[in-house]
């Protein structure tokens, strides 16, 4: 009996250490911490992180979407597609959506897109606005 009971603790405790752990502070030389930092690019310190950003893709790449949004952070603007598709846009520069992330904004952008199971599978840089994806 009694190891059964410190069998089922040992797994609760694993479990509850794996899901209560922060994300890393960096991904290659990615700055995660900076980037989670500057909300909506309204900052200009992701743009100065897009060359990190780009070395770490192939990292980012197959990983689930929530496990990206522990990365990343929470994406500026998350948008439903058809077929189950999910987009994460993460701005990297200053632009209109500072004042109102309703606003079309022409702002250096990071598309994320997630297939129907909710796996990393694109990654795109775009300035037109969201509305012409």
């Amino acid at each position: 009996m009694t190891y059964t009971f410190n069998k089922k603790l040992v797994i609760f405790c694993i479990i509850a250490l794996t899901a209560c752990s922060t994300p890393p502070d960096k991904l290659g030389s990615l700055d995660l911490k900076k980037w989670r930092s500057d909300r909506k690019g309204c900052n200009n310190v992701r743009v100065g992180l897009e060359k990190d950003f780009k070395a770490a893709q192939g990292q980012l790449m197959g990983k689930f979407a929530d496990e990206i949004g522990d990365l990343l952070g929470r994406p500026d603007i998350h948008q439903l597609g058809e077929r189950n598709l999910k987009y994460y846009v993460y701005f990297l520069e200053k632009g209109p959506q500072c004042d109102n992330i309703q606003s079309k904004s022409e702002a250096e952008k990071v598309i994320l897109k997630f297939n129907a199971v909710g796996l990393l599978s694109e990654i795109t840089y775009q300035k037109l606005p969201l509305s012409e994806l």
